[in-house]
């Protein structure tokens, strides 16, 4: 396997990534390390947001129609942080999301737009071990993603009107990054970006309510995996499953 954050599986070099993900803070919380050394290196990255985190929140006095746009502008403010200004919203409804048809000619929609050499999306498998990465819309959202990449946005005739209407040629991804699966096989050093990913989950103020706590867990669960990599002492990293879909 390459050691190049920046170089697929066959040695390729990357220069666009697209991240699926269910909520907004998704990405922050499980690469934002990875996303902000991609950006310093010259890559441009997308996000996909599937919903727009409607069900939200921990603050009953905020009426619930405000959500959406509340989470909204602080993934863009996230993102901001983070390097990446290109923020799709899909628009499915928090807490209710379900592979379907739809979402998978959406998410294959944004593909065909991007034309992204890598993908980041969410595992499709529970992780035992780690109950939050598995929340049903992750589950949910990392299934249809996989279901996009292959086989429906490399296949000119599925989902026919992103071609016939909307002009949208056929695209395969080569590699997908799986992030908060059970089967990780590949950790990215995160100790240099790590203020950084605090600084763009920091943004989601309508999520964190004890910035230290919330500090002080990241910087566990990056310290396990870190180990887990045989990274020196003190070391942070982020883990994935690296897939190639060619």
């Amino acid at each position: 396997m390459t050691n190049s954050l920046l170089e697929n599986l066959d040695g390729t070099r990357i220069s666009r990534v697209l991240a699926v993900m269910a909520h907004p803070d998704d990405i922050d919380f499980g690469s934002g390390g990875t996303v902000r050394a991609l950006t310093d290196a010259g890559v441009e990255v997308s996000y996909a947001i599937v919903t727009n985190g409607d069900a939200g929140g921990f603050d009953p006095s905020v009426p619930r129609s405000e959500i959406p746009g509340i989470r909204q502008a602080e993934q863009r403010a996230a993102g901001a942080a983070l390097g990446v200004d290109d923020i799709r919203f899909l628009g499915y409804r928090d807490g209710e999301l379900a592979v379907s048809h739809e979402l998978r000619r959406d998410i294959s929609r944004v593909i065909r737009q991007v034309r992204p050499d890598r993908m980041i999306i969410q595992s499709p498998d529970r992780n035992w071990e780690r109950i939050y990465a598995s929340h049903p819309d992750h589950l949910a959202a990392g299934d249809a993603a996989i279901q996009a990449v292959y086989p429906d946005a490399r296949n000119p005739f599925a989902h026919v009107s992103l071609l016939q209407d909307e002009g949208l040629e056929a695209w395969s991804v080569p590699e997908v990054w799986v992030m908060g699966g059970p089967t990780p096989n590949r950790w990215i050093d995160v100790t240099d970006q790590f203020e950084e990913k605090l600084e763009a989950i920091r943004a989601h103020a309508s999520q964190v309510e004890d910035e230290a706590a919330m500090a002080e867990r990241v910087r566990m669960w990056l310290t396990v995996q870190a180990e887990r990599a045989g990274l020196p002492e003190g070391r942070l990293a982020e883990a994935f499953q690296v897939v190639s879909t060619a």
